[in-house]
Parts: structure tokens; sequence; C-alpha cells
């Protein structure tokens, strides 16, 4: 079972991670209305009669998520039952089944009904949470056996509470970027860091406002990653899961502010949007495997 277990939260981790590209993918070709405001079926039929590249999108996204989550789902129930045990096994299962089913219903609903972009921006951070509870249900299942083990790390409270506050932080981050995405505010700045030569602040329009806060916000994360990267290393070097960990988390957010810097260069690549959205995924699932380690570094110190 444990094998089968292994291959499962692997292949639903990856699987999640082609829902939020995919989400990412609908956004950036303004494809969320290429099923109309049908859902589940598409323009009301089971296999469309009008075949249009929105359609495509779409539709391929909603099979790629149903499918996935179909995994999470069978993932969930068996890590649940034979895994239980585990402190958090059950918590995550929760999770990753809750949050991709609310994700699913704000997308559905943004269909039927339509949806602020306010509230839309919503959609990519909980799929990023869901995302995260079936990483950690990997890591979790890959634990067990021992060829895995992080538990005798003992984390100090400043350093916990740091974590705690970054992974709220990141969220805020992660939602004003979906908002730029949402507010087609991609391209509001035509240079970077700053908007446009001579534009005072005073002058932005709401997009301008929407890229800009997001670049001030993803440029405060820049800078506290970098913080806690030189006080893992100056206390945590000879401890190789807090040292290679953060330092692949620092390597990941200096490629996710390039990846942002080149949007604007590149008038809004595709490719290089969907990467953005792909690295700062994995930066979020790696930044909630460190909240694990402090969880569990916590429950030592009460024991």
């Amino acid at each position: 079972m444990i094998k089968f277990l292994k291959w499962l939260s692997v292949l639903s981790t990856i699987g999640m991670l082609f829902v939020l590209v995919g989400g990412a993918l609908v956004t950036k070709t303004e494809s969320g209305l290429g099923c109309g405001r049908s859902w589940p079926l598409c323009e009301g039929e089971i296999i469309p009669s009008d075949i249009t590249f929105e359609l495509i999108i779409e539709l391929s996204h909603r099979l790629v998520s149903g499918t996935v989550g179909i995994l999470v789902l069978i993932l969930s129930i068996l890590a649940w039952k034979y895994y239980g045990n585990v402190r958090e096994t059950k918590f995550l299962a929760f999770m990753s089944i809750s949050f991709l089913v609310v994700q699913g219903l704000i997308g559905a609903a943004a269909v039927v009904w339509g949806q602020s972009d306010f509230v839309l921006a919503l959609h990519f951070g909980i799929s990023l949470i869901s995302f995260a509870a079936v990483f950690l249900l990997m890591i979790i299942i890959f634990e067990i056996d021992k060829k895995f083990d992080a538990q005798a790390l003992s984390i100090d409270f400043a350093l916990r509470r740091q974590f705690y506050l970054l992974f709220a932080y990141t969220l805020v981050v992660v939602y004003t970027g979906a908002l730029v995405r949402h507010a087609k505010a991609s391209l509001a700045c035509i240079s970077w860091p700053f908007c446009e030569p001579g534009l005072s602040p005073v002058d932005y329009s709401f997009i301008q406002w929407v890229q800009m806060g997001h670049r001030l916000a993803a440029g405060l994360l820049f800078v506290w990653v970098i913080y806690l990267f030189f006080r893992i290393y100056r206390n945590y070097k000879k401890h190789k899961v807090m040292y290679y960990g953060w330092t692949v988390a620092l390597l990941l957010i200096i490629l996710q502010v390039a990846l942002g810097a080149l949007i604007i260069l590149t008038i809004a690549n595709l490719y290089i949007a969907l990467f953005h959205a792909l690295v700062i995924s994995v930066f979020f699932g790696l930044l909630c495997y460190f909240i694990l380690l402090s969880s569990r570094s916590a429950q030592n110190e009460r024991k």
C-alpha cells in the first residue's frame, strides 16, 4: 500500500500543479467563458458542436481539474484510512478535498453568474492551499518508512513565528498577483521596476495601482526571504533540511522576481507568465513544508 500511495501522492501533486497553471492559462487567454455560461457542461452540451480555441482551453482545464480531484479524493481517503495515526494526515486530507471543492465552486459560480475581479483573485489562492495540502501529504507518506525523516529538527520560537507570518504574507502577495491577472493589469506599467518614466504615483490609474501594489508586495517578500536565508545560514547551516531547503526557497523567489520583470519586458509573454505562476506555487508548497516542520518542533517542545 505504501508504494501505491507514494505513486498516487506524486501523481496528485503534479496534477495539482497542472490545475494551478491551467487556471492561470484560462485567465491569461481570457477563456473563462469558453464554454459560455454553462457548467459543468460546455455550451449545454456533452460534446460541443462549435469548437473554439477558448473552448478547448476552458474544457481542458475542467477535465484536468475533475480528474485530479478524483485522484486527490482517493489519496485523501486512503491516507486517512491507513495512516490516520500520523498527526497531520487527517487535517491535510480534509484541507486537500475541502479547498479543492471550494475552488471548483468559485470557478463554477464565475462561469454561471460572473464574479468581480476581487472575488476571482481568491480562486488561485484557494487552489494553492489545496496544492500545498496535497504536497505535504506526499511528504508525510514518504516519511512513513523513514527513508525521509525530519522529525527531530528543533526550530526556535522566533524563527517559527517568522515562518507563520511569511505564510500569511505570501498569501497576500499571491492574491495581489492573481488580481493583476484578473484586472488585466499585467501591462498597466510599461517599465520595470518603476511604472512609467516621469509618472507620479498620484497620477496612477486603478490598474497601475494594482500592478505597482503587487510589485511592492513581491519586493518585500523577496527581501524577507533573503533575510531568513542569512538567519538560517547562521544558525542552522548544519541542518541539511533547513539549509538546503531554504536555499531552494531563495532561488525560487529570485527566479520569481526575474520572471515578473520578464513579463513586462516581453510584453506579457504567455509562457513566461505561466512559468511565473508555477514558480510561486512551488515556493508556497516549500514554505508550507517549513510550517509543518515548525509545527512539529513546537509540539516537541511541549512534551
